[in-house]
């Protein structure tokens, strides 16, 4: 009984190390976690809008703990919106992340602070705001490119 114990331990000691965590590969026969659509959201300079797009929302601990993850699928238009309560420094990565993203992190006052393009998937790198963020918007990576959105563009959105 002793030494399969310590077999065990042996063997569980082996399989992970917590200081370098590796990515979980995505199931290629999984469709992946469908787009729900919560609304819209518009990105606007001045008084133009850039453009709308439908988003999924998420303003839970929830729904922000998973974010865009397993998705291997983001239909054209769309994109994800983090509420958080305040505004504060944010930090997002890409573990489990299939997809390339470009995260747009928005202050208190739905204003662009800074703009994290081409993120790599299933990183594990913080991917930082530059000053105090309230509302991230997760796009297709090269959307914000293409928008030509800049510092100071804003969003707004609404609920269905």
């Amino acid at each position: 009984m002793r030494s399969a114990l310590l077999a065990l331990a042996l063997l569980a000691a082996g399989c992970a190390d917590a200081s370098d965590p590796a990515p979980a590969p995505v199931d290629a026969g999984n469709a992946g976690i469908p787009f729900q659509i919560d609304g819209t959201l518009s990105f606007v300079r001045g008084a133009d809008t850039l453009k709308t797009i439908a988003i999924e929302i998420a303003d839970t601990d929830s729904t922000r703990g998973r974010g865009l993850m397993q998705r291997t699928e983001i239909p054209e238009d769309t994109g994800m919106l983090f509420i958080f309560p305040r505004a504060e420094p944010q930090a997002f990565y890409m573990a489990n992340t299939p997809r390339s993203l470009d995260i747009q992190f928005y202050g208190a006052d739905s204003t662009l602070v800074n703009v994290a393009y081409d993120t790599t998937p299933f990183s594990y790198d913080n991917v930082l705001s530059e000053g105090p963020a309230q509302f991230i918007v997760e796009v297709e990576a090269g959307v914000t490119r293409r928008l030509g959105l800049v510092q100071g563009d804003r969003i707004t959105w609404t609920r269905r």
